[in-house]
């Protein structure tokens, strides 16, 4: 099967996925959602130290803009300014959000 005939059927390439925000209680539903779809999601729900540091090279991140600090958002848009890597923003932090903010990225990596 070829990429594109993958990428029709909803297969796609792992995709490393940075989630920024959510909720504490969440973070392990969050990776799953981001495991069924066959991505690697690393969550920060809090601020880390050296967070510039600590983020790596996502493929994509998504913004839960609800539950995070605006030091976060400032740092993540930085980041993906610099690095050119696409950025999607969700007021929502449920995990519903997550699926169409994904799908929002798989459409990115096209």
């Amino acid at each position: 099967m070829t990429s594109a005939e993958d990428k029709e059927k909803g297969v796609w390439d792992s995709m490393s996925i940075l989630l920024i925000g959510g909720l504490d209680r969440m973070e392990k539903d969050y990776i799953h959602i981001g495991s069924k779809r066959g991505h690697n999601v690393k969550v920060y729900t809090q601020l880390p130290t050296r967070f510039e540091k600590v983020m790596g090279e996502p493929d994509g991140i998504v913004l839960f803009t609800g539950t995070v600090s605006h030091a976060m958002v400032k740092v993540a848009v930085k980041v993906a300014k610099n690095r050119n890597i696409p950025i999607i923003r969700s007021h929502s932090s449920s995990l519903k959000a997550l699926e169409r903010e994904l799908c929002k990225l798989e459409e990115c990596a096209c």
